[in-house]
C-alpha cells in the first residue's frame, strides 16, 4: 500500500502510486476507480514525489469530480445481463465447453456462453469483448478514405483519454467505449482519425470529425462528457 495519500474534501483517503520513468517529459496522472480506487502517477526521474503532489493539488476539482461520479464497480457472474455494442447480453458459464460460444437468440438477445475455470468468468468476457470491439473499429475504418487508416491499432483501458492518436500513426482506444452507444464510440473512432489531418483541435479539425462523422457530433460530445464515467462500471 502507497504511503502517499489524496484526500478528498469529503475525507476518502485515495492511495497514490508515483513511478519513476526514464525518458517522461511530463507528470501524467490516471486515477483508478473500481475496488482499488487509487491514483497512478507517473514522474520524470528529475522530478520529485513533491512535485507530483503539487500536480495532483493542481488537478483537484477534476480528481475529485472523478471519484465523486465513478460507479461501483459491479462483478460479473453466470447469468447476469451486460450491454456492449449496442446488444443486451446475457452471459452464461458453461464448465463443459473450452472456447466461448455467441449466440442470437429468437428474441434479438444474444447469449454469451463462457467455459474454461469458473474463476476466470470476468477475464474470459473482457477478452471477448475487447476482441468484439476492434472488429468493430476496424470495420469502420475500413469505410473511411485510405489515406486516414493508422498504421497499427491497439486498445487500453484509460480512465482520461477515450482515445489517442499518436505522430508514428498509431491510435490508441479505450475499450470500455464497448459499453457506449454504438454512435458514440463511432464519433471517438472519426475524431481519432481526423487526427491524422490536423494534429490540433482548430476548426478545420472539427470540420474534418464533421465530414467523417456526420450530424450529431456535439450530441455525441455531451453523451461522453455526462455519462463516460459509467462505462467504467463493469469489468
Amino acid at each position: 500500500m502507497s504511503d502517499i495519500e489524496f484526500i478528498t474534501s469529503w475525507g476518502e483517503k485515495i492511495p497514490v502510486i508515483i513511478t519513476v520513468r526514464r525518458g517522461l517529459r511530463n507528470i501524467t496522472i490516471r486515477p483508478r476507480a473500481g475496488d482499488d480506487r487509487h491514483i497512478d502517477i507517473s514522474r520524470p526521474w528529475l522530478s520529485s514525489n513533491a512535485a507530483a503532489m503539487k500536480f495532483v493539488e493542481q488537478k483537484r476539482r477534476w480528481l475529485e469530480r472523478f471519484f465523486k461520479n465513478a460507479p461501483q464497480k459491479q462483478h460479473l457472474k453466470s447469468g447476469d445481463m451486460i450491454e456492449f455494442l449496442d446488444k443486451s447480453v446475457r452471459v452464461i458459464y458453461d464448465g463443459t465447453i473450452r472456447a466461448n460460444k455467441f449466440v442470437l437468440n429468437d428474441n434479438g438477445f444474444y447469449t454469451l456462453f463462457v467455459g474454461g475455470d469458473v474463476r476466470m468468468i470476468e477475464s474470459r468476457v473482457r477478452n471477448f469483448i475487447k476482441a468484439e470491439l476492434l472488429k468493430e473499429i476496424k470495420n469502420l475504418i475500413r469505410g473511411v478514405p485510405r489515406d486516414f487508416w493508422p498504421r497499427r491499432i491497439c486498445l487500453r483501458d484509460t480512465t482520461s483519454r477515450w482515445g489517442s492518436c499518436s505522430t508514428t500513426g498509431t491510435m490508441s482506444f479505450s475499450w470500455r467505449l464497448a459499453f457506449a452507444p454504438y454512435d458514440v464510440m463511432r464519433y471517438v473512432v472519426m475524431h481519432e482519425l481526423s487526427h491524422v489531418k490536423h494534429m490540433d483541435h482548430s476548426p478545420e479539425f472539427w470540420a474534418q470529425v464533421r465530414a467523417l462523422y456526420g450530424f450529431g457530433v456535439e450530441r455525441t460530445k455531451h453523451w461522453l462528457s455526462q455519462n463516460g464515467a459509467k462505462l467504467h462500471q463493469y469489468l
